[in-house]
């Protein structure tokens, strides 16, 4: 959550600050702010609401001039949306300002302890402990002095601080919070993620836990909590700027809904070879995976529906057990967790704090980590034993898209992989698989061809106030998905639930005009669903099918249809998903909600 930019260098750093906070609105956030060294003192400029409130406050950077300075997008935790609340924070005597991503712990001890000390405190947040607590302990010398104050810090944390009587300086510092630090010519950056900078420069280094870096405009100098110099590996980022720009799309979600075929294509590619599933560099051998008692996945939000998913095809496929968990859940409920239980972590960023703290748990219990992320690098990558990278590019809107349908993907591979490391599938049927995944992406590319057709649905139903998804087996795990998209971007009320459940309570409300989406393409289950439909018809609702060419005769109990084309039962998931995000776009515009940035909802989630 929260976006952090900080620049020093030769150029203006106002401007650059707001570019970069610009990019990084996809994170969530309700108020924003710069602190910047004019040559002679620190001056601070904050506003409640979106980043253009403070843009214009600024005149874009026009009214503050400097070339030393940091930012930040915050999303309220510790007191409420406010310009007091507000990032930066300064400390009592004006020297420090800073900038934090994340959660301290402790900062009700360490505020009594500075309040005993005559400090007194301007905000409600934790983040004002750690302005505080600089100005407390401060030597002369910024970067002592923050591996003091890291040392009283408990919680995660990204840091950014500058000091008034240090004007070529800026520090950064990093636990369980992303950040990296961005190496420009006679310029450096801090950033919350790659997209703040990638304009400026593609060469990058990634913060561990427990690493502070001092940045100067012609240096970068990377230390560990006892002060000792790091060398750190340069990463060069290869992703093409349009991939962070609307390019010509109203809104970055109907892009990346666009690009699907691309990324699936190119997940799926990267791991097929001469007709089989390959993985470099993990160690899954077929010894270890036929000992496997279970597998346990953790996850949250759209990833966690991937779990879902996953559940239905691994058990189908590979005859294990498996477990589904949300991840903020996982570790307080006294897992059974051994080292004969895989656990597979499923991240879009690489950064969710639920789930790296979930694998941190797995692996102290004894299971080995597989992670599936889409961020090189990322903490959850870093922690995990194996890792593998969907090949989603960078994803800007809130709402996720095409790192769930890559996550997908790689769901598909890993299963084959699995299978036939334990013999487990015959040739023909993994030869049937592997094709069938080799089409799957013209098959999505067919029913983005028919985006009309769901955009005159959705015109019709954007004023419902209640919406239902329902399904069977691996139509109920994507019906998760469809009512989450629906939910998050246009505010209607929406659940999923098995169709099998309905008449266990929720039949009861079913009224006249109830809007039914109605997931049907599993085979096996078709006429179950027929049945269930019928039920939630006969109760007045107006039900929207999904199914595909093969059940036309959906018709007969459905007021209106969406066909894709027909797949192998478990590769369903990612055909019927995709008209599903589309209903829920036009929905969200028809209504006209900010769908790139929906309300109260943040990208990366990087606080429990």
């Amino acid at each position: 959550m929260c976006g952090i930019v900080g620049y020093v260098g030769y150029d203006q750093a106002t401007p650059l600050i707001l570019s970069g906070l610009k990019k990084l609105e996809y994170r969530g956030y309700d108020s924003a702010g710069v602190a910047i060294y004019d040559g002679n003192k620190l001056n601070l400029v904050k506003a409640k609401g979106r980043l253009q409130i403070l843009s214009d406050k600024l005149d874009a950077g026009a009214q503050l001039k400097g070339h030393l300075g940091i930012g930040h997008t915050r999303w309220a935790t510790h007191g409420e949306p406010s310009e007091r609340n507000a990032h930066p924070h300064v400390s009592y005597s004006g020297k420090f300002a800073v900038v934090h991503n994340g959660i301290i712990e402790n900062y009700i001890k360490l505020k009594e302890k500075l309040l005993n000390n005559g400090i007194n405190f301007y905000s409600e947040t934790d983040t004002e402990v750690i302005a505080q607590l600089f100005d407390y302990y401060y030597n002369g010398d910024l970067l002592d002095t923050g591996l003091k104050v890291m040392a009283e810090l408990e919680g995660s944390y990204a840091l950014g601080i500058i000091c008034d009587d240090k004007p070529g300086e800026l520090l950064a510092m990093k636990k369980d919070s992303p950040l990296i630090i961005g190496l420009g010519k006679n310029e450096n950056f801090i950033a919350s993620d790659i997209t703040a900078v990638i304009n400026r420069t593609r060469d990058i280094i990634r913060l561990d836990d427990n690493e502070v870096a001092l940045l100067t405009s012609s240096n970068v100098g990377v230390y560990d909590k006892d002060k000792r110099l790091l060398s750190k590996q340069v990463s060069c980022i290869d992703w093409d700027i349009a991939s962070v720009e609307k390019s010509g799309y109203e809104h970055f979600m109907l892009k990346e809904i666009m690009e699907q075929p691309k990324v699936i294509r190119d997940t799926i590619k990267s791991k097929i070879e001469n007709g089989e599933v390959f993985f470099e560099n993990i160690s899954l051998e077929k010894e270890y995976i036929k000992r496997l008692s279970k597998i346990c996945i953790v996850a949250c939000g759209s990833a966690y529906h991937v779990g879902c998913i996953a559940k239905y095809i691994f058990e189908k496929i590979l005859r294990i057990p498996v477990e589904v968990e949300v991840a903020s859940e996982f570790r307080y409920k006294e897992p059974i967790i051994d080292d004969s239980v895989l656990t597979i972590a499923i991240s879009q960023s690489g950064e969710t704090a639920d789930t790296l703290a979930a694998i941190r748990e797995a692996k102290k219990l004894g299971s080995k980590v597989l992670s599936i992320v889409n961020v090189i690098g990322s903490s959850i990558a870093a922690a995990s034993d194996e890792v593998l990278y969907t090949l989603a590019g960078p994803e800007v809107a809130v709402a996720t898209t095409k790192a769930y349908s890559t996550q997908l993907a790689m769901v598909y591979l890993l299963a084959l992989y699995m299978a036939n490391k334990m013999d487990k599938i015959d040739r023909s049927e993994y030869n049937n698989y592997v094709n069938e995944l080799l089409y799957l992406p013209s098959k999505v590319e067919d029913i983005l061809k028919c985006r009309d057709e769901i955009k005159s649905l959705a015109r019709k139903f954007y004023s419902c106030k209640n919406v239902f998804f329902i399904g069977r087996n691996i139509d109920y795990a994507v019906s998760l998905e469809g009512s989450l998209k629906l939910k998050e971007i246009s505010y209607i009320h929406s659940e999923a639930y098995p169709a099998g459940e309905l008449k266990h309570g929720t039949i009861s409300l079913i009224e006249e005009g109830t809007l039914v989406v109605a997931l049907a393409n599993n085979n096996s289950l078709f006429e179950k669903m027929i049945s269930n439909i019928k039920e939630v018809k006969s109760r007045g609702a107006t039900v929207l099918s999904i199914t595909n060419e093969k059940h036309q005769e959906i018709d007969e109990v459905s007021d209106y249809k969406i066909l894709i084309p027909d797949t192998i039962d478990i590769m369903s998931a990612s055909l019927e998903v995709i008209p599903l995000q589309i209903f829920a776009y036009y929905i969200a515009l028809f209504k006209g909600c900010d769908i790139d940035k929906p309300r109260n909802l943040a990208k990366s989630v990087t606080v429990e």
